[in-house]
């Protein structure tokens, strides 16, 4: 009976030494950054943002200048009739 009981405390010291436990590996709040790829990563959106928004800009005041000379040119063909009308006497 003893034999029984040393055997099955040992084989329960053996269980628990041999099974490993999980340790929390949590690491510092202070240490967690998005590190030189994060840094990179936002960069560049905003460069391509940037990029884009510059472009949409000039897109646009391109439209605007476009749709103003061809407003004078309808101004310029409707009131004078075009440059035959010129004649000198």
């Amino acid at each position: 009976m003893i034999a029984n009981a040393v055997l099955h405390a040992w084989s329960e010291v053996v269980v628990h030494l041999a099974t490993p436990s999980p340790t929390p590996s949590i690491p510092p709040a202070d240490s967690v950054t998005p590190g030189v790829f994060g840094f990179g990563a936002i960069f560049l959106i905003a460069v391509v943002s940037v990029l884009l928004a510059l472009d949409m800009v000039r897109r646009i005041r391109r439209i605007r200048y476009r749709e103003e000379i061809r407003e004078k040119l309808d101004a310029e063909q409707a009131g004078k009739g075009g440059p035959e009308d010129d004649t000198a006497p």
